[in-house]
């Protein structure tokens, strides 16, 4: 099955235009190395875009790749139960240490869904499991070093993203216990049948613990690096076909920078380990809390994460869940512009 869905028709076509895109920007990139040519290629744009394409890939793929292996020591040495018990049955108590979790497990939203989907199906509290995966690829260690690296000269932007992610995933944790009284997972027999075989061969995974580290990692950075490079190519883009002046006047808008940057952080669908190299090429040109909304937003609701959140809860529950997300990250943006940033 495995290897099935490894070689399948639609995994093969996303790995050509990602490769095609690679051979394209080695291609420019070699081109624009070689001064005494004077082809069409060789203008200014193409020099900047391939200046700020190659400095944003080299400063966040090292990131990447700690959160990467991070990500797989705990997908498989760190049982699911360690998590479930240290929630408290209080709810404001269970959403703070779920909000908190993250600090201790540095695990990328990608990782995250599956594991609450298995987590709540087995007893965790839903809105515990909600303020987990909103706030667990923020606050870890890794993300929040390169949050610091990125933006090294304002570091009240890094943990203004801090605060912000436990905030949102809080009052969004208390919403759910609020309002949401029915089990929103998807086919929850068949979780759990599929979790009781996962644990009676815990022994044998635990055997190949290794083994299935490094699958896990060579996949997950595999996966992730398509939309860091993807990402990059068009943040690269921008800065160097799309006039100054018009972005200027985009991000220095108020309310328009955040919703442009919103959009943007969803159709990029970067990890959380490498979008604030990303959103820091947009120092001077956007407003720090329109930055700010980029990198609390992306993590939390994304393109990618809205499939996988379409495939473990029911359609209303995520529409209802993308709807808070969008409002709460929003408001609070606005508030800590206007108050710390």
């Amino acid at each position: 099955m495995l290897l099935k869905q490894a070689t399948s028709p639609s995994t093969w076509r996303i790995n050509l235009v990602f490769a095609g895109l690679i051979g394209f920007i080695l291609i420019i990139s070699f081109h624009l190395s070689l001064p005494h040519l004077r082809l069409p290629l060789q203008f200014d744009g193409l020099n900047a875009f391939k200046t700020m394409f190659i400095s944003i890939l080299l400063e966040a793929m090292p990131f990447l790749l700690l959160g990467v292996v991070a990500s797989s020591i705990m997908q498989v040495l760190i049982p699911e139960t360690w998590i479930r018990r240290i929630i408290p049955r209080n709810p404001v108590l269970g959403v703070l240490i779920a909000c908190l979790i993250g600090i201790l497990f540095p695990v990328c939203e990608c990782g995250l869904i599956p594991i609450v989907r298995r987590l709540v199906s087995k007893g965790m509290p839903l809105y515990a499991g909600v303020a987990f995966f909103l706030s667990g690829p923020i606050v870890n260690p890794i993300v929040y070093s390169a949050t610091l690296t990125a933006f090294r000269t304002r570091p009240e932007i890094a943990y203004a993203r801090m605060g912000l992610a436990v905030a949102v995933s809080a009052i969004i944790g208390l919403l759910v216990y609020a309002f949401i009284k029915n089990n929103p997972l998807k086919n929850t027999e068949e979780s759990s049948v599929a979790h009781s075989h996962s644990d009676v061969s815990g022994h044998a995974h635990r055997r190949n613990g290794f083994e299935e580290m490094v699958k896990h990692a060579g996949s997950e950075f595999f996966d992730m690096g398509k939309y860091l490079i993807l990402g990059s190519l068009i943040t690269a883009f921008i800065q160097a076909f799309v006039p100054r002046s018009e972005l200027v006047s985009m991000g220095q808008g108020g309310l328009n920078s955040h919703l442009f940057m919103m959009g943007f952080a969803y159709i990029l669908s970067l990890c959380s380990t490498s979008d604030a190299f990303v959103a820091s090429s947009f120092v001077g040109t956007f407003s720090a809390s329109s930055l700010l909304t980029f990198m609390v937003f992306g993590p939390m609701l994304d393109l990618k994460g809205t499939l996988m959140l379409a495939a473990v809860f029911k359609r209303k529950f995520v529409l209802m869940l993308a709807i808070a997300i969008s409002l709460v990250v929003l408001a609070g943006s606005l508030l800590i512009g206007q108050i710390f940033l």
